[in-house]
């Protein structure tokens, strides 16, 4: 009578694990970019096996998150230390392989899906979800790393920029980042986003401000030059124009470097470039005011039961993020000095700024506080014609 050999192999049980698992986590990588890309096409779940088919009120979104990619950085190190060690054991390999796809992966997909936008905000959630999209994008590309042919890696292949070190190195942050938004909590995230676009700001502002000092200084270098041989330097330049080589490169310097304020100034740039650069400090003021006196304020979500805090971050937040590039914009209006483009970037910047403003005048609790004053003034100052 004939026997059924039942043993496995235990290679082809990697390959064949090594693969279903990419195939789960590809899916997964789908629908954690969808939403933190806000595309219309992401689906309200993830796809199966998920940890929390029916997650109740009961499961906080960051908490899950932090263990799910807590697991995956150990299961990662794990994994890290079979395929370089000898003896390679497949068998172990599978071992963690499936402990992987029986909880972290689904769970930190089934963290965002549980990240309802209603009580912890849509900036959250998206926030949330490009973070663990990176854990599972970083972790499949390190299952390509996983030696099929039952030997542990070289030394080339775990050293360098792409070796299995690299690799563990780039899923331990990403998992750390993930980790830390339980840490930070809602308010502790939105406080880091506001500052960068501060930062941002401040960045334009310095710009702007080295931009004016070196229109400045032509001028001072116009008047010095007036009445004292200036203009026979003049001649020699208009002369060595007619050398080829010379105007090609004089019209790429044109291209290449903003233009400077004319000295009669006739359409009134340097007057804008006033009025613009003292309300850009105010609007880094406000975002330092905002990160302090609101964010940092801000209630324990989800836990706190006001469902109007969310829908105000929401409406806020957007406005912050695209304001740094819209003042941008402002700044390449005065670097072209373009007055009908500085009129309407600025415009609509300070239209921006006073929106900010006074979505977020009165308190979470409350009608009015210091801020509330604060704001009030800003709102005067912004709008106030020089």
């Amino acid at each position: 009578m004939a026997t059924t050999n039942t043993t496995e192999n235990p290679l082809e049980t990697l390959t064949a694990l090594v693969t279903t698992t990419k195939n789960l986590i590809t899916q997964f990588e789908t629908f954690l970019y969808a939403i933190s890309a806000d595309k219309a096409a992401a689906v309200d779940s993830p796809p199966s096996p998920s940890l929390s088919p029916n997650p109740t009120e009961n499961i906080d979104a960051l908490s899950l998150a932090h263990d799910s990619a807590s697991l995956i950085r150990a299961h990662t190190t794990k994994l890290s230390l079979l395929i370089i060690n000898e003896p390679f054991t497949p068998s172990a390999i599978v071992k963690v392989l499936r402990e992987l796809v029986a909880g972290p992966i689904p769970g930190i997909a089934s963290a965002v899906q549980v990240c309802d936008a209603e009580k912890y905000t849509k900036v959250a959630r998206q926030d949330l979800a490009w973070r663990c999209y990176r854990v599972l994008h970083e972790l499949n590309g390190f299952l390509d790393i996983i030696p099929l042919n039952g030997k542990v890696l070289r030394d080339e292949q775990k050293k360098g920029g792409k070796g299995s070190m690299a690799a563990t190195g780039v899923i331990w942050t990403a998992c750390d980042d993930v980790i830390l938004l339980k840490k930070l909590g809602i308010g502790g995230m939105l406080v880091k986003k506001v500052e960068e676009y501060r930062d941002t700001l401040k960045d334009v502002l310095e710009e702007l401000k080295e931009w004016s000092e070196e229109a400045d200084e032509d001028d001072a270098d116009d008047d010095s030059g007036a009445g004292s041989g200036q203009n026979d330097d003049i001649d020699d330049v208009a002369n060595q124009t007619q050398n080829s080589h010379i105007s090609t490169q004089a019209m790429i310097d044109d291209l290449m470097n903003p233009q400077h304020i004319p000295q009669d100034d006739p359409n009134k740039i340097r007057e804008r470039l006033d009025y613009c650069l003292k309300r850009l400090r105010l609007t880094t003021l406000l975002y330092s005011a905002i990160a302090k006196r609101r964010l940092k304020a801000l209630p324990s979500l989800p836990a706190m039961a006001d469902p109007t805090v969310a829908r105000r971050l929401d409406e806020v937040v957007p406005i912050l993020k695209r304001l740094p590039h819209r003042f941008g914009e402002v700044a390449y209006a005065f670097y072209n000095m373009d007055r009908d483009s500085i009129d309407r970037e600025m415009d609509s910047c300070f239209f921006d700024a006073f929106a900010a403003s006074e979505m977020l005048m009165k308190p979470w609790e409350g009608q009015r506080d210091e801020f509330t004053e604060w704001a009030e003034k800003f709102q005067a100052s912004i709008k106030k014609p020089d």
